[in-house]
């Protein structure tokens, strides 16, 4: 009986432990914070990284291949280094040969300890640089911050944003964002969004240059309401529909990727649509479309050819160009010759391959991944999950490219971003404090 009685206890003490844990990360309540931080420091240290993966490439640094050929400016760069203290998220400045000229250094479980999902994945996905050295980013899923370029924080905005910043004409931003838990569909979906029970809501969200949310949209009731849902259908039933129910999606149905703002200096080249008007891509429904955020009407939507695409871009007269990632079942994308870069026109249905040619290096990441349109013609490309970022000329010949050191000669941190901005190293040197500053975290409200 003694020994049943013991049993009883120390079963007795577990289950209330677990319960009175469970009511503090459920009502967020002090040590909510300290112990969320307990639980992903205890995690890390028997779960590889996430953001390590397999090593392809057999370099490291800068390769210099045409540098005649390069366009001006620096390069930022967001991933993870690993220091004297261990792994974390960084944001660097380098110039043509690899020299770090500036670098902000993100503490994101203590930055974002209030909104950070315990089991979700958590680094630096989405970034936006200011001529002064301010600089705003994504702590994916965990929200977004403004530093300067001393480090310290400006402001932080405790929500779901990730992947991607981009500045409107106002000064304004729109940041792919998303519900931090799942939620009831038919609650938040005029129609009780038929198909779908819970799922993680994709969000179009505006804030302020001071991080004040202006406006957020709902993909789902986009989609609802524009007569694309049957995207959705497509892209998760198997073709048989006794089996459909099986493969609908789980809690993440559409996985918005980029939401880009069309200016005013290049509206006039694309007569479908205006000034505003915003240009979307949702991952998992391999769907690129452009919006008017006023009226929620969806303007033009195109999802062939893409699979799994990211970061559309409105590049100049009436053209949009998509980084495809093209994935297939294959570690190296050799099923379908690799990642791509599309040009479209909609106003003349028109549909070219930008990258890449047959002069081009491989090149493929089968997740992540970004491309940006330079002035002299160039593309620069983020080949995520190799570390990796690329200049191709016009030709598709490699100019320059930057790869991630390696870690333990067969694992390389993800690179989330590679862009070239126009700043020289003396407007650098012009900023505030040098780049042995690191972000400040303010404590959590």
């Amino acid at each position: 009986m003694r020994a049943a009685s013991k049993i009883w206890f120390v079963v007795s003490v577990a289950l209330l432990a677990f319960l009175v844990g469970f009511a503090i990360r459920a009502t967020r309540v002090p040590p909510n914070d300290f112990l969320k931080q307990a639980w992903m420091q205890a995690r890390s240290t028997v779960e590889p990284p996430t953001f390590l993966k397999p090593r392809v490439h057999d370099r490291s640094g800068v390769r210099l291949k045409q540098p005649d050929a390069m366009q001006d400016g620096t390069t930022l760069l967001t991933s993870t280094w690993k220091g004297p203290e261990g792994w974390s998220p960084r944001i660097r400045l380098i110039n043509r040969t690899g020299d770090v000229l500036h670098e902000w250094r993100v503490d994101e479980t203590a930055l974002f300890a209030d909104s950070l999902a315990v089991g979700r994945k958590h680094y630096l996905h989405g970034s936006h640089l200011l001529p002064n050295g301010d600089v705003l980013f994504n702590v994916e899923h965990g929200g977004t911050a403004r530093a300067d370029a001393c480090g310290d924080v400006k402001w932080r905005l405790p929500i779901g944003t990730h992947h991607s910043i981009d500045r409107a004409a106002d000064g304004s931003f729109w940041i792919s964002d998303i519900t931090q838990s799942p939620r009831q569909t038919d609650r938040a979906v005029p129609g009780e969004a038929p198909g779908l029970k819970t799922a993680y809501l994709d969000r179009l969200t505006r804030i302020s240059a001071d991080g004040q949310v202006l406006r957020t949209i709902n993909v789902l009731e986009v989609l609802y309401a524009n007569d694309l849902a049957r995207y959705i259908s497509k892209s998760f039933i198997g073709g048989q529909v006794e089996d459909s129910a099986a493969r609908l999606p789980g809690t993440d149905p559409t996985h918005l990727n980029d939401v880009e703002p069309l200016s005013p200096s290049m509206a006039d080249a694309y007569p479908l649509f205006e000034a505003g008007d915003l240009l979307v891509s949702l991952r998992n429904v391999h769907l690129v479309f452009v919006l008017d955020p006023e009226t929620e009407t969806v303007k033009w939507h195109a999802s062939d050819p893409f699979i799994m695409q990211h970061d559309p871009d409105f590049i100049g007269d009436g053209w949009i160009g998509v980084f495809d990632n093209n994935r297939d079942l294959t570690t190296r994308g050799t099923m379908q010759g690799g990642s791509r870069v599309w040009a479209i026109q909609p106003h003349t249905d028109s549909i070219e391959v930008l990258f890449p040619t047959p002069k081009s290096d491989a090149f493929y990441t089968e997740a992540g991944g970004k491309w940006q349109m330079l002035s002299n013609g160039n593309l620069l490309l983020t080949e995520s999950h190799t570390g990796r970022i690329v200049e191709a000329a016009p030709d598709g010949r490699t100019v320059w490219e930057w790869t991630h050191p390696s870690h333990n000669e067969s694992m390389v941190p993800a690179v989330q971003e590679g862009t070239r901005y126009d700043l020289s190293p003396n407007e650098i040197n012009d900023w505030p404090c040098s780049s042995e500053d690191f972000v400040r975290t303010p404590t959590p409200e």
